[in-house]
C-alpha cells in the first residue's frame, strides 16, 4: 500500500542539512545559482524511484542562497536526495545537471547502493537518459539518541601522545584477527586490549567519511579482479561514517557503531584522530560523476582554471576544493564541529593540508582564513590539528605551515632517519637535529617539538618490514605498470630483494627495524607508529597499496606471534619513553642539557663521521640522564663513555644488537657498566644507557 504524500510548509533556512524535530523534518540546501530545486523522498533507501517529489518554490522556499522546506510527518529513517536545475554553461563554471540525483553534503548517514553509479552526467541532455535513482546514494535521516554515558574527549597533553596509524577495515578483516565483526568499527573495539598493551594512547584512522570503494575501473593485471578504493581518499559524504565499516544490522547503524567505537577507545584511554580529506572530492575532473557539489554549485565549490570547463588540480585527484571561499570555509568548519560535538573525536589529520592555504586563484596565502578559523574556532579550540604540510602542486610547507596550533607530519624526519640508518654519509648532524625535535625546521617560527609528528613509515609508502627488504617498489598489481608510488624510498634490501631465508640478512633487517623504531621513540616530538610495523606487516614491496583490498593491505595477525621479539621491543620502547620524560618535553633542548660526542669522546666532526653519541643531562623534571650511542656502519665501534661522578654508574637499558629479552631491559633490570670507560657498539646498532647509583 502506498503511503499518502507528506504535507509540507516553508521551513527554516537554518541549520543546514536535515533537522529532525517534533512533527517532521526541516531540509535545507545551499545553491546560489540554482533556478529550481526538487526534494526527492523515498520510502526505502533501496527504491529506484522516489515516492514523492516536492518542487521548492523559489519565492517561498528560498532565503538568500539557502533552499528550505519542512516536511510534516517525516521522521527517523527517511531516505532522501535532491535534483537541482540551473544554468549549464561550462565556460562560466556552471554544470547544473537536472537529471542527476544529488546527495546532501550535510547528510550524517548514507545508504549506499551496491553497485554505486559513478557514471558522469552531462547537462540538460541527461534529463531523459539519467533520471533514475537506481545506483545512487541517498541521505538517511537518523536520530541522535546514543547513550554516551559519561564519555568525553580525553584532552591528552601533546607531549604524552603516542599515535598509532591504521585502517578500520584492514586492521581486523583478515581471518587471523579472530573477531566477531571483521573489518568494522565494532571489530576495531576487539583490538582495544592489544592497543593498550602496546602502549599507544592515540589512534589515527585513515579516511572513514563516506566514500565509494568501487569507483575504480582498472583491474589487477595478474588476477583480473577489479581494483577498489581501499584507502578512502575520495570523500563523498563528509559528515557520514562509511557505511561499509558498519555491520549493516539496520540502516544507519554505522553512526551508532562509530560512536560505540569512540566510547570504547576513550574508556581505554586512547584518543581518536580522524584523517580528513578536504582538499578534493570524489567528483574528479570534468569527466567525473556528478554526486553533489558539482551539481549544487560547481563554480563556488571548486577551483577552476581560466578556462572554467577545467579544474585546478593541486590534489592530484582531478579537482581542488575552493577551501577559502566563505561558503566552503563554513562547510568545512561545520563538518569539523559535527565530528567533535556529535561524534566525540579528539582531533584531525588533514590530508594535503597545504591546499587549505590556497586562495581562489590557487595561490598560497600568508595567513589563510580557513586555517586561522579552524585554529581559533571556540568549539575546535582544544582539539588536535595535524597537517600533511604539502600538496601535489609543489607547496611543501614542513616547518612553515601557517599557525602555531598546527602540528605537521615531518617528512624530513622520515627521510633523514631512513638515510642515517641506511648508512648514507654526512647524516650525523641531521640525526642530531631530528632527535632534538627538529629545531632547524620549527624554532624560527616560534614552534616547538610538539609541532613535529615524527614517523618512519605511514600508510603512504613502504611498511617498515618492506623498507628493509626491498630496494625498489613493486606496484605492478596496481595496474599502472609500476609508475605509481614514490621512487625515492631511502630503502635497502641488504642482499636479497624481498623475503629471504638467509639468517644473516634477516638478522640485519630485524636490527634495522629496531634501530629506526628506537630512534623514533627517543626523539623529541610526537611519535607516530604505522599500524602493523610492530609485528612486521608486509605489503610485499607495494608502496602505494591504495587499491588493494586483499592480503596486501590486511593485517595478518599471525605475524604478531611469529615476530613476538619485535612486538615486545616496541612495547618496551614506548614504556621507556613514558618513564623518561626528558625525551618528550615540549621544549627544545638547551645547550647545557645535551652534549654530543664522537667515538673518541670528542666533539663530532659532523660532515665527516658516521657514528654519534649524546649525553642527555638530568631533565627539568628531575629525570636522571641518558646516554645514546648510534652506530650505522658495518663495523663495530668502541665509544668512550662520558665520565660520571664517583657515586653514579651507567646502566645499559637498550641494545638493538641483542636478542629478545636482552635488547630492552625492564626498569630495575638494566645492566650496570661498573668499571667501563668505553663500550663496544656492534655494527648497525644502537645502545641506550640510563644513570644509576653505585
Amino acid at each position: 500500500m502506498m503511503k499518502p504524500p507528506f504535507d509540507h510548509t516553508i521551513g527554516s533556512p537554518i541549520p543546514l542539512g536535515v533537522y529532525l524535530q517534533q512533527g517532521g523534518i526541516n531540509f535545507t540546501l545551499f545553491s546560489r545559482h540554482a533556478t529550481r530545486v526538487f526534494l526527492l523522498l523515498f520510502d526505502n533507501a533501496a527504491d529506484t524511484e522516489p515516492s514523492q517529489v516536492i518542487d521548492l518554490d523559489s519565492d517561498h522556499h528560498r532565503t538568500g542562497d539557502i533552499w528550505h522546506i519542512f516536511v510534516k510527518g517525516a521522521g527517523r529513517g527517511q531516505s532522501y536526495a535532491f535534483r537541482v536545475d540551473g544554468p549549464y554553461a561550462p565556460g562560466q563554471g556552471h554544470l547544473f545537471c537536472p537529471g542527476a540525483v544529488l546527495l546532501d553534503p550535510y547528510t550524517s548517514a548514507i545508504a549506499s547502493p551496491r553497485p554505486w553509479n559513478f557514471s558522469p552526467c552531462y547537462g540538460p541532455q541527461s534529463i531523459a537518459s539519467n533520471n533514475t535513482s537506481a545506483g545512487v546514494a541517498k541521505g538517511l535521516v537518523i536520530h541522535d539518541g546514543f547513550d554516551w554515558e559519561d564519555d568525553r574527549r580525553l584532552k591528552r597533553h601533546w607531549p604524552e601522545l603516542v599515535i598509532y596509524e591504521t585502517h578500520v577495515k584492514g586492521f581486523t578483516i583478515h581471518p587471523s584477527a579472530g573477531g566477531d565483526h571483521p573489518g568494522t568499527f565494532l571489530g576495531l573495539i576487539e583490538k582495544v586490549d592489544y592497543l593498550q598493551a602496546l602502549g599507544v594512547n592515540a589512534i589515527e584512522l585513515m579516511p572513514l567519511q563516506e566514500f565509494n570503494p568501487h569507483e575504480l575501473t582498472a583491474k589487477n593485471p595478474f588476477t583480473k579482479d577489479r581494483l577498489v578504493n581501499f584507502w578512502g581518499y575520495n570523500t563523498v559524504g563528509f559528515f557520514a561514517p562509511h557505511e561499509g565499516y558498519g555491520t549493516r544490522r539496520y540502516p544507519g547503524c554505522q553512526v551508532d557503531e562509530f560512536k560505540t567505537m569512540v566510547k570504547a577507545l576513550h574508556k581505554a584511554g586512547i584518543e581518536v584522530l580522524l584523517d580528513v580529506v578536504f582538499n578534493h572530492t570524489a567528483e574528479g575532473n570534468e569527466t567525473g560523476p556528478t554526486l553533489n557539489f558539482r551539481g549544487l554549485d560547481n563554480s563556488i565549490y571548486y577551483l577552476l582554471e581560466e578556462d572554467k570547463r577545467h579544474y585546478k588540480n593541486y590534489s592530484g585527484c582531478g579537482n581542488t576544493l575552493n577551501c577559502n571561499h566563505p561558503v566552503v570555509r563554513n562547510f568545512i568548519l561545520d563538518c569539523l564541529r559535527y565530528w567533535v560535538v556529535e561524534m566525540h573525536v579528539d582531533g584531525f589529520r588533514f590530508d594535503l593540508a597545504s591546499i587549505l592555504g590556497r586562495d581562489r586563484s590557487g595561490h598560497l596565502i600568508p595567513n589563510p582564513p580557513l586555517l586561522e578559523q579552524i585554529a581559533e574556532d571556540p568549539i575546535l579550540r582544544e582539539v588536535k590539528l595535524i597537517a600533511e604540510a604539502w600538496d601535489a602542486g609543489g607547496a611543501y610547507l614542513v616547518g612553515r605551515f601557517p599557525g602555531e596550533r598546527w602540528s605537521e607530519w615531518n617528512g624530513h624526519y622520515r627521510d633523514d632517519i631512513r638515510r642515517f640508518w641506511r648508512g648514507d654519509r654526512g647524516m650525523t648532524g641531521t640525526l642530531a637535529s631530528r632527535l632534538c625535535g627538529s629545531a632547524d625546521l620549527y624554532d624560527h617560527s616560534g614552534k616547538a617539538p610538539i609541532n613535529s609528528i615524527n614517523f618512519i613509515t605511514c600508510h603512504d609508502g613502504f611498511t617498515l618490514n618492506d623498507l628493509v627488504s626491498f630496494n625498489h617498489k613493486h606496484n605492478l598489481a596496481n595496474g599502472e605498470e609500476n609508475r605509481d608510488g614514490c621512487d625515492c624510498n631511502f630503502s635497502a634490501n641488504y642482499g636479497v630483494e624481498g623475503p629471504s631465508d638467509d639468517s644473516n640478512i634477516n638478522r640485519i633487517r630485524l636490527k634495522q627495524r629496531k634501530n629506526m623504531l628506537a630512534t623514533l621513540f627517543l626523539s623529541r616530538g610526537i611519535p607516530m607508529l604505522l599500524g602493523g610495523d610492530e609485528f612486521g606487516r608486509t605489503q610485499h614491496g607495494n608502496n602505494n597499496a591504495y587499491c588493494q583490498d586483499n592480503e596486501v593491505s590486511w593485517f595478518d595477525w599471525s605475524l604478531s606471534d611469529k615476530n613476538r621479539e619485535l612486538v615486545q621491543f616496541v612495547q618496551g620502547m614506548i614504556a621507556f619513553r613514558k618513564r623518561n620524560k626528558v625525551l618528550s618535553l615540549e621544549l627544545f633542548y638547551r645547550k647545557d642539557e645535551i652534549t654530543w660526542f664522537n667515538c673518541q669522546g670528542l666533539l663530532p666532526r659532523w660532515d665527516e663521521e658516521s657514528c654519534l653519541g649524546c649525553h642527555i643531562h638530568a631533565g627539568r623534571d628531575g629525570d636522571l640522564g641518558l646516554c645514546l650511542l648510534f652506530n650505522p656502519t658495518t663495523r663495530s665501534v668502541d665509544f668512550v663513555l662520558p665520565r660520571l661522578p664517583h657515586d653514579q654508574v651507567w646502566l645499559k637499558a637498550i641494545d638493538t644488537d641483542a636478542t629478545m629479552g636482552a635488547d630492552i631491559l625492564a626498569e630495575g633490570k638494566e645492566m650496570p657498566l661498573l668499571g667501563y670507560f668505553s663500550l663496544q657498539v656492534m655494527e648497525r646498532s644502537l645502545v641506550v644507557m640510563t644513570l644509576g647509583k653505585r
